[in-house]
Order: C-alpha cells, then sequence, then structure tokens
C-alpha cells in the first residue's frame, strides 16, 4: 500500500475544510490552489490568473447592493498593506441566483510578499439572522412610537371631548327654551356638528386599540359615510367615490371603533392608487336551511371589476405596506371575531385590487337618531355631587342635571368630593365622577367614597370608551359608565338607573 505524502495529505485537507481557500502567486494573481468549498462558495471555477474585473465577473457587491470596488477586495489589499485584511461586508450574487453572504481574511506570505492565502467564510446564516435582529428593533421602535402616539391622541382625546361635551350640553339647554323656528335649527346644526366632532375622536382613539369590543347594530354604510371627511384627507391626491347600496344601510352587529379601524385600514391599503371606491351592498351566502344575507364592504383601487369566484384571504396573504405591515393582519383579526370572512381579488387582468369584508347581517337596524327636548326627558329629585377638575365640565354637567330637576354641590377635586361626601352623605343620593383627574384619580377617588358608605351611586364619566381601566373601577362597584362626549338625553337616562 503506498503511504501518502505530506503534499496529499494537505492537499485532503484542504478538500475537507468547510471554508473556502484560495491561493495566488503575488503581484499579479496567478492561481496555485482553490479547494472544493472555494468554487461552491463562488459558484464557478476561479481563473489561472486574477485580473481586473473580478468584482463583476464573479457578481460581488457590498451588502446594500453596490457593486464591490476592486481596490477594496481582498488581494489587493493584502498586497498593498502588507498585512492581514478582513473584509465583512462582502455578497456574492451567483449565477445560479443565490446570494452568499461571506467573510473574507487574506494573509500575505513572504517578505517580499510571493504569495497571498485568502479564506472565505459563508456567514449567510449569521448576517440573515443579524438582519432579522434589526428587523425586529426597527418593529419594536415602530411598536414604541405607536404606542407613545396612542398615548398623546388619548390624552387630545380626552381634552377635546371635555370640549365638545361643554358645546353639546350647552347647545341642548339653549335649545330647551328655544321657540324660534330658526334658531332651533340652528342648534340642531350645531349639536350634529358636535356629533361629527365626536366621531372623528372616536376614530383616532380606536386606532390606539384603546376599547373592548362592544358589539353593537351599526350601520356599515353610516359608518363609511360619517368617515368620508376624514377618509378624503387621508387620501391626498387620490379620487374617493362611494357606492352605498346595502339593504337597511348594511346593518350588523359589530363594535364601532373596531369596524371604523377596517375601514381606515382598507382605505389606506389601496392609497397608492389614482381612484378609490368604497362600496356596500348584500350578498346571500349558503345557510344550514335557507341562504344567508352578508354585508359586503368593498374597497376597490381602479380596477375592472370583480371576478366571478374571489378567492378567501389568510391573514399572510393580505396585501399591505412597508409602512403599514400590520394593518391588514389585523383586519382579518377582527373580521373573524365577528363571524366575517376577507376575500381579495386582483381584476380581470390584474389591474387593481378589490378587498372585500363580509359580515353577517343583522335582523334589526340601530335606532334612528332623534334630538328629544329637555322637558320629554325623564326627570329625577335629590341631590347630586358631581366631581371634575374641569370647571367648563363640572359647570355644564350641573346645569344639565338642574335642568332635569336635580339639586347639585360641586367638588374640584377629588380630595374635595371626600370631604363634601364625608359631612354630607346622608344627603347626597347619587355621584357623577371624571374618571380623569389630577391628584386623586377617579379610581382613588371612589375607593374613598366607598369607604364612608359602601353602598354609594357613582356614575362614571370618562374621555375614553369602555377599556381595561374603566372596566376594573366598573367591577369595584361603580353602577354605570358613560363616555364624553354624551348627550342630556343619555345624562338624563343614565341618572334615572343610577336612582332608581
Amino acid at each position: 500500500m503506498e503511504v501518502p505524502s505530506d503534499h496529499d495529505i494537505l492537499l485532503a485537507l484542504g478538500e475537507d475544510l468547510p471554508v473556502g481557500i484560495w491561493i495566488a502567486r503575488a503581484p499579479d494573481g496567478e492561481l496555485i490552489y482553490a479547494n472544493r468549498m472555494f468554487v461552491e462558495i463562488v459558484g464557478a471555477q476561479p481563473p489561472d490568473r486574477c485580473q481586473l474585473g473580478c468584482s463583476e465577473r464573479y457578481g460581488l457587491f457590498t451588502r446594500d447592493g453596490n457593486r464591490y470596488p476592486e481596490t477594496r477586495l481582498p488581494f489587493p489589499r493584502a498586497l498593498n498593506e502588507h498585512c492581514t485584511v478582513e473584509i465583512d461586508d462582502l455578497t456574492i450574487r451567483r449565477r445560479d441566483g443565490k446570494r452568499i453572504d461571506v467573510r473574507a481574511v487574506a494573509r500575505p506570505v513572504g517578505e517580499p510578499i510571493t504569495h497571498v492565502v485568502t479564506t472565505l467564510f459563508d456567514v449567510s446564516r449569521e448576517v440573515a439572522s443579524e438582519r432579522a435582529r434589526i428587523d425586529t428593533e426597527q418593529r419594536l421602535r415602530r411598536a414604541q412610537r405607536l404606542e407613545a402616539i396612542g398615548t398623546l391622541a388619548g390624552g387630545i382625546a380626552h381634552d377635546f371631548n371635555n370640549l365638545i361635551f361643554g358645546v353639546k350640553l350647552i347647545t341642548a339647554e339653549l335649545g330647551a327654551g328655544e321657540s324660534d323656528p330658526k334658531r332651533r335649527l340652528a342648534l340642531d346644526q350645531l349639536d350634529e356638528i358636535t356629533d361629527r366632532s365626536a366621531a372623528l375622536t372616536r376614530s383616532l382613539i380606536s386606532f390606539t386599540r384603546r376599547g373592548e369590543q362592544r358589539a353593537m347594530p351599526v350601520s356599515v354604510s353610516d359608518v363609511v359615510t360619517a368617515m368620508s371627511e376624514m377618509l378624503a384627507r387621508t387620501l391626498t391626491g387620490v379620487e374617493l367615490s362611494l357606492e352605498l347600496d346595502a339593504t337597511d344601510r348594511g346593518t350588523v352587529i359589530a363594535d364601532q371603533t373596531q369596524l371604523e379601524q377596517v375601514v381606515m385600514s382598507l382605505v389606506l391599503n389601496a392609497r397608492g392608487a389614482a381612484h378609490v371606491v368604497v362600496r356596500t351592498g348584500d350578498v346571500m351566502m349558503p345557510g344550514h336551511s335557507e341562504p344567508a344575507r352578508f354585508v359586503a364592504l368593498e374597497v376597490m383601487d381602479a380596477g375592472p371589476g370583480l371576478l366571478s369566484e374571489p378567492r378567501p384571504a389568510e391573514p399572510a396573504q393580505l396585501p399591505g405596506s412597508a409602512e403599514h405591515p400590520l394593518d391588514l393582519a389585523a383586519v382579518f383579526g377582527i373580521v373573524e371575531r365577528h363571524g366575517g370572512s376577507v376575500e381579495v381579488d386582483a381584476g380581470l387582468d390584474g389591474r387593481g385590487t378589490t378587498m372585500r369584508v363580509l359580515l353577517p347581517a343583522a335582523r334589526r337596524a340601530p335606532a334612528a337618531k332623534s334630538r328629544p327636548s329637555v322637558a320629554d326627558l325623564p326627570r329625577g329629585s335629590g341631590l347630586i355631587l358631581v366631581v371634575d377638575d374641569d370647571r367648563m365640565v363640572r359647570k355644564v354637567v350641573s346645569s344639565s342635571l338642574s335642568s332635569l330637576g336635580y339639586q347639585i354641590v360641586e367638588a374640584v377635586s377629588g380630595s374635595d368630593a371626600v370631604d363634601i361626601y364625608r359631612a354630607r352623605h346622608a344627603d347626597i343620593r347619587a355621584v357623577v365622577l371624571d374618571m380623569v383627574m389630577q391628584g386623586m384619580t377617579g379610581r382613588a377617588t371612589y375607593l374613598a367614597l366607598r369607604d364612608i358608605d359602601r353602598s354609594v351611586a357613582v356614575l362614571l364619566m370618562s374621555g375614553h370608551t369602555l377599556n381595561e381601566q374603566v372596566q376594573e373601577i366598573l367591577d369595584l362597584g361603580v353602577r354605570g359608565f358613560v363616555s364624553k362626549p354624551y348627550s342630556i338625553a343619555v345624562l338624563a337616562a343614565a341618572m334615572v338607573d343610577l336612582t332608581r
């Protein structure tokens, strides 16, 4: 048996190493040796001599996609710098389409230099892991920014709701004693403006995801109509058309703020088009005994129309953008929780996209809004403690309660309310308490009032919709909750329930 030579052993070892090795003679780059792994990483056999143009010949690029400069390649740098050099930003785009991220180390041999030994390490997994880490950090920072925006939006909503609230209740009081038809019409229009302002604020709060789901009859067509002005502002330079043809205004059982989020997300997804159409309509789906009616909400961006058989969508299939990667995934989750489905249609010839949301139609329509006069509202009696650190809100609530027949005592803070209630709790029939106050919060105030009288009747007010903080206070024993801005009719009904 022939004994292998030292040369043979070294060659065999080089072929088995998990790194690419390329040895060239200096200074012209004459090939001495390249192992199997080097050829596998590069995707081609090396030339007999290293010449200018290697960057283009082997598809050498930087990590950010630029052509790698010839003078920065390992071989010329090792010759010029007379030391071992390492480059960690090299990507090889092979002819078969595969991309390999490598770390290259070039070591000059001899003095003067006679050879250069270059080693290539495949670090594709390492680079992919680092990219994933950076992407995760960017998503986290984006989520933190959104959380900060949500916190800011909640604070703005609280202050803005207080302003709307004051205008709304004052308008109702003025309307109660107004006999002039023109002035009553103006006051009705002013009340409608406050409702629209409240709807905009509610839409803002819905994107902070502060509210829990509250299912009730909601008109999809009415939601789209109420949001149309905000949608038009959002789609700058885009023509927006509404085609709202659903039966009974497209009534479904849903959480209105989440339905608004669905509409906004779908429209944002189509904002790159020149023309966006929002439609509501009816769709009959096969049922157990008879066909079931669904309300269809469609957002089309300049497409030719619907296919005869649109395909259902899964969350991972929903089209989206880098700026809003989670919007449509959230849409899928909301629709699924409401018993509906999402469909995507790319159009007959691929032009445009139609996103279709199907929700089970409700058997009853939401009650039509009416504006009863103060004289027609249920009245009450007894002493009511009104607690709010906002002077305007405190005054308008007190005035509205007075017009409903109640006597009022006001507290400017939580601690003030506790002092008043401790001295007069035998006379006070109920407490109207704001949740967000400086110093002593609504929660702390309620607990202090409950220590004085376990059966204290409290109506909680908040600029937010029903959320975890509100629910926590309700679970402690608070009897009622109203979300500002509310009408005097809502206040009258809540007080009747509270003092019953």
